[in-house]
């Protein structure tokens, strides 16, 4: 058992999920302000050959962090220490919202996986844009991308509005835009998957993105059908990739007694669960786009064999975040180094 093991059964399991994350928070966001970014970077730098060329920009890693972890783009320099390639910052909303009610994060032990419905609490586009300013003329760093979703007060069919002013603020600033038509936490969101809805929003970021690459993330409760269209229509819009994918609402197979299931309610799962069904939505998007079309897989992702299953599976790019909460802060390491090794032997 690892020291991180132990501080995870002992205290970490032991706390409110919630607020467990944000001393998880507080700790990223120490590395820089005490001046130990530089330290802490040369124990967790991925290798060279790790490198992947891809919207026009250079990862050093193919493993990023995955939205939802850094809502508010706070911890961009610490996470990048700790040897992750790129952070997807957000959901941002264009409206500042508190999100749902407490209690609203959830772990399943038993499956290393999470329910949530944060319900994309941030501080707004505006405070997030500023914050990714500041980092973005750091040389070196993490590839920043944004992720943008509708606020809870914007009604649907005023949802291109909505995104359409925090791709305004945030795409002038960012690496990439990741439109968020997916979370199960915000009432009418996953509606605006159906093409006909889809379309006229994406040309709306698109047209406010400018030269800023735009993605789309989906849902993996989508049929498969369903998942060709999105990924089709992504590619006729001029959208340069998928993000496949977001949180399940599925329940199904999982260890964790029911009750304790039941408790926690509504919200999207996350962690090892999803993974058989990410893997599938991957290979369909891919099989759907062009051979060089970015594609970012998430879902299930714990090890540099997961990670290497995507990439091997058709991704340009993985992330990763509720295995985060059970590996601790030398995640983005071991996967880094574990990715390094199976290059060397395939190289043998």
């Amino acid at each position: 058992m690892s020291a991180y093991d132990l501080l995870f059964r002992q205290v970490f399991a032991r706390m409110d999920p919630e607020r467990a994350h944000h001393v998880a928070v507080a700790v990223i966001r120490a590395i820089p302000r005490l001046g130990l970014t530089g330290l802490v970077r040369r124990a967790t730098r991925p290798d060279p050959s790790l490198a992947v060329e891809t919207l026009g920009l250079r990862f050093e890693s193919p493993f990023g962090v995955a939205a939802g972890f850094d809502k508010n783009a706070e911890s961009i320099r610490g996470l990048w220490a700790l040897g992750f390639g790129h952070v997807e910052i957000g959901t941002v909303t264009a409206v500042p919202q508190e999100g749902n009610p407490r209690p609203r994060l959830f772990r399943l032990i038993d499956d290393r996986a999470v329910i949530n419905r944060m319900g994309f609490n941030n501080e707004g586009a505006a405070r997030a844009a500023e914050r990714v300013r500041r980092e973005s003329v750091r040389r070196p760093r993490a590839i920043i991308g944004a992720n943008i979703g509708k606020s809870r007060v914007v009604a649907v069919e005023d949802a291109i509005a909505d995104y359409r002013e925090s791709a305004r603020l945030l795409a002038p600033v960012a690496d990439y835009l990741a439109v968020n038509v997916s979370s199960p936490n915000t009432p009418g969101l996953r509606g605006l998957q159906d093409e006909a809805m889809l379309g006229p929003l994406l040309d709306a970021v698109l047209e406010e993105a400018g030269a800023t690459p735009v993605l789309v993330k989906i849902a993996p409760d989508l049929d498969d059908e369903a998942v060709e269209g999105v990924a089709r229509l992504a590619v006729a819009k001029g959208l340069r990739g998928v993000i496949a994918t977001n949180t399940t609402i599925a329940r199904e197979g999982l260890r964790t007694d029911a009750s304790v299931v039941d408790a926690a309610g509504a919200g999207g799962l996350s962690g090892a669960p999803l993974r058989a069904r990410a893997l599938e939505v991957l290979r369909i998007v891919r099989a759907a786009v062009p051979a060089d079309y970015c594609v970012i897989a998430v879902g299930g992702v714990d090890t540099a064999e997961d990670v290497a299953e995507r990439l091997e599976a058709g991704a340009t790019l993985v992330q990763g975040y509720t295995a985060f909460l059970y590996r601790g802060p030398g995640w983005a390491r071991a996967i880094n180094r574990g990715l390094a090794r199976r290059t060397v032997s395939a190289r043998v």
